[in-house]
């Protein structure tokens, strides 16, 4: 399994000609930077530039490099970063295993295809739960699923945009356990947007306020 770095070379996002922040950082395969501030500080808007969303709006200086290639200009589909919300968002109209099929890049028969996806639910104890329509499955199931379907999509990186905010306190901290366990098997660098301290804390990794790096 490849390593994976991330790194934002003196990376400047700007409204105008406001500076909301200027960073630099790198994150090694399976480690944790974990993002800070308050409302409107740029979080998210951090996470739409190394995805390559980034609203017209702003502007992006500085490099964005993934695995040794510079893909600050890359097309979103190029980049190959895993994106994790606070919610699941899990398409309704398709089972568990359906969702994960559409997650799986092309290639391979049917067969192979549908096995990937079970390995992948037989690997959290899961795989009880394919046929299933996701909106009967609990919160941490939804979230697990929500997982093993970036995964899938054998990202290069992973960023994780509030991903536990929605679930309740003894839910969360067995989640958030899961997603950084997987992230550093799989070893993936992991950008982390978060407002909670013990998600920062979990994370045992280096904390950024976005704040402190006008």
């Amino acid at each position: 399994m490849p390593d994976h770095s991330l790194v934002l070379k003196d990376l400047r996002i700007l409204l105008g000609d406001e500076v909301l922040f200027h960073l630099n950082a790198e994150i090694g395969a399976g480690e944790v930077l974990t993002v800070m501030g308050p409302s409107g500080s740029g979080k998210s808007t951090l996470l739409n530039a190394i995805s390559g969303f980034l609203s017209p709006r702003f502007t992006c200086e500085g490099r964005i490099i993934l695995d040794g290639e510079d893909i600050t200009h890359k097309d979103p589909s190029a980049r190959k970063v895993g994106l994790m919300f606070q919610e699941p968002l899990l398409f309704p109209h398709m089972s568990v295993e359906d969702n994960m099929l559409f997650a799986l890049p092309r290639g391979g028969s049917k067969h192979e295809r549908c096995e990937k996806v079970r390995e992948k639910l037989r690997a959290v104890n899961l795989e009880e739960l394919g046929a299933r329509d996701p909106l009967t499955l609990s919160g941490g199931q939804q979230s697990r699923i929500a997982l093993m379907r970036v995964l899938l999509s054998q990202p290069r990186a992973l960023l994780l945009d509030e991903p536990f905010s929605s679930l309740d306190v003894d839910l969360r901290e067995r989640v958030r356990e899961f997603v950084f366990t997987q992230a550093k098997q799989n070893r993936l660098p992991v950008l982390m947007v978060t407002h909670d301290k013990a998600d920062a804390e979990a994370a045992a990794g280096p904390i950024i306020n976005l704040l402190n790096h006008k």
